[in-house]
């Protein structure tokens, strides 16, 4: 179980992840964009599927989006499919962001157990690590409290956690809603809940969950309520995917004001001009 704690700063005068989303949300508006460098989107952009055409996506994205979004999402699987050399580029990534004021969320899906998870949180939440994000998503399917090397460490560093929750793919619900009214998503949040006690004194806690923005009435059918997380709520699923501003209005009811929508490639299609992906980031916000 969590200690509760003050909000309190960390090494170098860092604030709490969740404060510090918060207040971003609050200047900018609640959007992350996600970096997601699909082969096909290269080609669209006239880039090769190589390290060279990664790196030119990653960093004309950040360049773009950083003065308006919130968050930044790269998806990690998309740069490990290059190997050594594309999470050279996703390290670079990260550690352009953290000279900016957009927060980086590492989409990693990480989870383990014992020193592995060890390893994992090291690896993405640990100051110093190349691979250091100021928040990272999580797995829970071995048991929530095998995240807890991450959870301890995200909290003793200022860092955040996005534990996967409930999401809008149609295989989450075979898992996902088993039990019913004590359904496992439910018992995610509720986990997530506890945790965020140690962050009591802040605007939100620094451990969010991913809930997706098309999952519909799962969140009623469930009886799960997202208002009593007090962590932050990354919603994929926003533009390409079909969820708008009023659909995630009406799913989250209560819970929206911390909802960080995220869209990839309604906003990424925009490219390759700079003005172009400023405009659609513009017009997503607007629609929030």
């Amino acid at each position: 179980m969590p200690s509760q704690q003050s909000s309190v700063k960390f090494d170098g005068g860092r604030a709490p992840f969740g404060a510090r989303l918060a207040a971003a949300m609050i200047a900018r508006g609640p959007l992350c964009v996600g970096i997601d460098p699909h082969p096909a989107l290269l080609a669209a952009w006239g880039l090769d599927d190589s390290i060279q055409g990664l790196r030119t996506f990653s960093q004309t994205v950040l360049e773009a989006v950083e003065p308006l979004a919130a968050a930044i999402k790269p998806q990690v699987a998309l740069y490990e499919r290059h190997g050594s050399a594309g999470l050279a580029v996703l390290e670079e990534l990260l550690a352009a962001a953290a000279t900016t004021d957009v927060l980086s969320i590492a989409d990693a899906k990480r989870g383990d157990i014992g020193s592995t998870m060890a390893g994992y949180a090291d690896a993405w939440l640990r100051d110093g690590s190349a691979l250091a994000a100021d928040s990272v998503t999580l797995s829970p399917y071995l048991g929530f409290e095998s995240l807890r090397p991450a959870l301890d460490l995200a909290a003793a560093n200022g860092r955040g956690v996005f534990v996967l929750a409930l999401t809008s793919n149609p295989e989450g619900a075979s898992v996902q809603h088993v039990g019913g009214a004590e359904s496992v998503a439910k018992r995610i949040v509720q986990a997530a809940a506890v945790e965020n006690q140690r962050y009591c004194a802040d605007a939100l806690g620094s451990v969010g969950l991913v809930v997706g923005a098309t999952v519909g009435t799962a969140l009623v059918d469930l009886g799960i309520d997202l208002a009593a997380v007090h962590g932050p709520l990354l919603a994929p699923g926003l533009g390409a995917q079909g969820a708008t501003g009023a659909d995630m209005r009406a799913t989250f009811g209560a819970a929206y004001p911390a909802v960080l929508a995220t869209s990839s490639r309604g906003i990424l299609a925009a490219g390759p001009g700079l003005d172009g992906l400023r405009a659609a980031t513009i017009e997503t916000l607007q629609g929030l």
